[in-house]
């Protein structure tokens, strides 16, 4: 076996170190953590102890909240899906000019910082907001419509926007691959446009809609920003409760367990995204 030069442990040796001190050190940390008990003066006892893990799956607050977020979470992905599917076939097999502009112009807000745009969309759904006065200006609507804001409705809004450009990105990149001349062959033996999406380009590009849909799963899975900025009362994603148990509630082995729990579904998801885009990828390049 071939021995490395000693130039690529020097290059190497660099970001081993950064992923250790701030990757694997952090998550040993908080595993370690997650089995600690807390005392009566809300102090850390090390130890080994199930009981946040029990009271994690126990507790109907925990896994509900759990089970909603994933619900909103797959509420975001199949809305950024829908938008960026479209959008990105348009760019990549409609648009013959201004193609660079367009696709810039969708990836735009990912220069803004997160905080304003979510700010952006709580200064349009308020009350008093933009919507709402539009809606009341022409007549459509005689009061504010409270659902706008501080609610699902709201956190799902300002998701899907902050994470489209995520998934568009990819597909578009999945598009850009597909040879023109197979959609071309496509028509040229009597397809419709929707037969040759359905036959030819959707199947092609299913490893970029796959990466896509993967990255607004997991991203929108730990956001915790715009549950507190736009959410209500009764919306709250896990990544909240996993924050306050760190914060205000101080109990670090249940927070430290749910940040455990976390990670193993990302791990999952992240997975089984792969393992789909190598099915699919190794499926199209047999053909």
């Amino acid at each position: 076996m071939k021995r490395l030069p000693a130039s690529f442990w020097l290059l190497f040796a660099p970001l081993v170190l950064w992923m250790t001190a701030f990757l694997i050190l952090p998550y040993v940390r908080v595993l370690t953590q997650s089995f600690y008990t807390v005392d009566d003066f809300g102090l850390l006892q090390p130890g080994f102890s199930l009981d946040s893990y029990s009271r994690f799956f126990s507790g109907p607050l925990y896994y509900g909240t759990l089970w909603k977020t994933f619900t909103l979470s797959a509420t975001v992905t199949l809305c950024c899906l829908l938008l960026s599917i479209p959008l990105a076939y348009y760019i990549a097999f409609k648009a013959t000019r201004n193609k660079t502009l367009l696709y810039t112009l969708i990836i735009l807000p990912l220069w803004v910082s997160y905080i304003v745009r979510a700010y952006a969309w709580k200064i349009i759904l308020g009350e008093e907001g933009v919507l709402n006065s539009l809606l009341m200006y022409v007549g459509l609507t005689d009061a504010p419509i409270s659902v706008l804001l501080y609610s699902d409705v709201s956190v799902v809004i300002c998701m899907v926007h902050i994470y489209t450009p995520f998934v568009l990105m990819p597909i578009y990149t999945a598009f850009e691959q597909i040879p023109k001349a197979l959609v071309e062959a496509s028509k040229d033996l009597g397809a419709n446009r929707f037969t040759t999406f359905r036959k030819v380009v959707f199947p092609l590009s299913l490893p970029g809609i796959i990466a896509g849909a993967t990255f607004a799963f997991v991203l929108s899975l730990g956001d915790f920003l715009a549950p507190i900025l736009l959410g209500g009362p009764n919306t709250l994603f896990i990544s909240n409760i996993f924050q306050n148990m760190f914060g205000t509630s101080n109990d670090k082995p249940l927070g430290s367990a749910i940040g455990i729990i976390l990670l193993v579904i990302v791990l999952v998801v992240l997975e089984m995204s792969a393992r789909a885009e190598k099915r699919f990828s190794s499926l199209e390049s047999g053909r």
